[in-house]
């Protein structure tokens, strides 16, 4: 019983935001039902009711696009319309306004249910602070937030504007802003930046500067200027029906010529009512955009799926696109007269009471081999520098130089500076074990290429990407490192996010279909600049999902050469109901020009014939 009053309730929803289609279609079928009683007359007068007040709205929209020069597939349909007001043909106008606001309704529905899964990814912009005064703390709009506020920001907030640390030093994730992977050390005097993210300890901040003018906000009015400038894509139907709608009005004014009667034009409106471009496209885009919502692909337009499938040219984010964005270990090298699965042991069973990104690395490395770890005793973190504990009595240290130096007071080993070096122009990061004061080992980070990345890109090759380029905030020895093992020739680094605007924008200006793919806030102005923009939704940021075309729901960027093949299965069956739909359409027009034969009523129910092929050849995109 609940699902039935949730069904009606739904259904009664669906028909109050859609209702020209269906009121129509009630008309429809309540006239023919009236007709077949005997009372024609009764059913001419329901039909061209339901004619006049749906076919107004979609006149008046017509109208208002071609005013914007937007010559749509929608024009003959109009047409038809009007002659069919005029004229007194009311059974064929109503079926012509229920295709017409039935193929936008669908359209309108469909991407409403393929973004329901978007909610929740728009809201990571900074909106509270924790503002200090004197010794109490107060939580705060950001908005409210005042040039010379101190704020307190603990581990894991989200930093809401632009400020000076004047506290203990923190550890600051930056690289959803500047792509670089590694988290940096923030000590008292350096600045940091809103949309960054605390990810150990709690220091304080001096305000620089309001919500407004911070660096998250640039980076939003930078998407939103890309956005205004993004040129208009030509839609799929609407390039048929610049050709199609010209060759239409010819045939009309012929068939008025031959036969002398203003029904012949309106025969030829009628069986050229171009259902192939106003709802077989639509069911043929729906379904794609529908495929795609399954494999966790969310499309939030038609041109957008239709354009990924015509792309030349792929961009793609290094730091959290391409690669996991945070660094695990590739080698542990011993420098001393300990193994490596031993060093690896001890050095996991310090950092497990640690949250810091490396320490995770250092433990998520030890379980995958198996290690048993013990409690360390005496634990004490030293932010943004290292942890220490002791084992079986033993100081260990894992961290950095500094926290060696700040410890014991001298001078970090020179004897490996080399080794460090070659590993640092691999684009690897080096953490120390020290036990009892010695350096025993070295731990080797790397962020790692995602898995599939390499097939993925040959896959986009054979597909007819031609230009395939990672753009990255990062340094050039981290970018080379992970270009080389995805496969990727052409690179580009240490770019800030109006540097990626440029290149990108760019081959767009060429009139090169063009994706971009990216998951940090320094992406979104790129993302909203590209012919299609693709977000990492699953741990991407909000504002990049908002200047996006295409979401990925799961951590997966190979889902693009997915979204692709979606893409270009939906642009082939589309083509395949054009090119019949409007080669039936054409015969039959000169078929009414030239012989008259061809009465309204009778032209409107041979192209709902079309239309059922037509729609059921768009169906198998599911």
């Amino acid at each position: 019983m609940a699902a039935a009053q949730r069904g009606m309730k739904w259904n009664w929803k669906l028909m109050k935001t859609y209702p020209i289609p269906f009121a129509s279609a009630a008309a429809l079928f309540s006239g023919i039902i009236i007709l077949l009683l005997g009372f024609h007359a009764y059913a001419n007068v329901i039909w061209f009711v339901a004619l006049v007040l749906g076919g107004a709205p979609l006149i008046f929209e017509t109208i208002r696009k071609v005013l914007k020069k937007n010559f749509t597939s929608d024009i003959i349909a109009t047409l038809a319309i009007v002659i069919a007001i005029l004229l007194g043909q009311s059974f064929a106008g109503v079926i012509i306004v229920i295709m017409q606001s039935g193929g936008e309704a669908l359209e309108d529905y469909g991407f409403k249910r393929a973004s329901i899964s978007l909610k929740g990814l728009m809201e990571r912009a900074p909106k509270l602070a924790r503002r200090k005064s004197g010794d109490s703390i107060e939580e705060i709009d950001v908005k409210k937030v005042a040039v010379g506020d101190i704020l307190v920001i603990r581990s894991g907030d989200l930093i809401p504007v632009d400020g000076t640390v004047i506290s203990d030093e923190g550890y600051v994730d930056e690289s959803a802003l500047t792509g670089e992977p590694v988290p940096k050390t923030k000590r008292k005097g350096d600045k940091v930046l809103s949309g960054s993210v605390n990810v150990s300890g709690t220091f304080e901040i001096i305000t620089n500067r309001i919500s407004k003018e911070s660096e998250y906000e640039k980076i939003v009015e930078i998407v939103k200027q890309a956005q205004r400038r993004k040129p208009g894509i030509q839609r799929l139907a609407d390039k048929y029906a610049i050709y199609f709608t010209p060759i239409t009005l010819v045939l009309a004014g012929a068939g008025y010529l031959i036969t002398g009667k203003i029904v012949t034009v309106l025969s030829v409106l009628v069986v050229a009512t171009p259902c192939p471009l106003i709802i077989a496209v639509p069911i043929a885009v729906i379904a794609g955009v529908n495929k795609a919502a399954n494999e966790s692909i969310i499309v939030k337009s038609g041109a957008a799926i239709e354009q990924i499938a015509n792309a030349r040219s792929i961009f793609f984010d290094k730091t959290g696109t391409l690669t996991y964005g945070t660094p695990s270990v590739a080698n542990v090298i011993p420098t001393g007269k300990y193994k490596k699965l031993e060093l690896l042991r001890i050095g996991a069973s310090v950092e497990q009471l640690s949250a810091h990104p490396f320490a995770s690395s250092v433990v998520q490395k030890a379980k995958q081999e198996s290690l048993k770890l013990e409690s360390p005793s005496k634990f004490k973190e030293h932010p943004s520098r290292g942890v220490e504990g002791y084992i079986k009595g033993r100081r260990i240290l894992v961290g950095s130089r500094k926290l060696y130096e700040a410890v014991y007071g001298k001078d970090f080993p020179k004897e490996y500076d080399e080794l460090i070096g070659r590993a640092n122009a691999e684009g690897r990061l080096c953490t120390y074990i020290f036990i009892g004061g010695n350096l025993e080992g070295i731990i080797m980070m790397h962020d790692q290429l995602r898995k599939g990345v390499q097939g993925m890109i040959k896959d986009l090759g054979s597909m007819g990407i031609s230009n395939i380029t990672m753009l990255t905030g990062d340094n050039l020895a981290n970018a080379r490192v992970i270009a080389d093992a995805a496969g990727i020739k052409n690179y580009k680094t240490s770019l800030l996010p109006k540097d990626k605007v440029s290149i990108v924008g760019n081959e767009t200006k060429r009139g090169i279909s063009t994706i971009m793919v990216g998951d940090g806030i320094n992406d979104a102005p790129a993302l909203a600049t590209a012919t299609v923009g693709v977000a990492m939704g699953a741990h991407g940021t909000g504002i990049s999902a908002e200047a996006a075309d295409v979401v990925l729901l799961v951590d997966d960027v190979t889902k693009i050469a997915d979204a692709i093949r979606i893409g270009k299965r939906m642009l082939r069956i589309a083509k395949q109901s054009i090119y019949f739909g409007l080669g039936a359409s054409i015969v039959l027009m000169v078929i009414a020009a030239v012989s008259g034969s061809i009465p309204p009523a009778v032209g409107a129910v041979i192209q709902e014939m079309i239309d059922v092929s037509v729609i059921l050849n768009a169906i198998r995109m599911h």
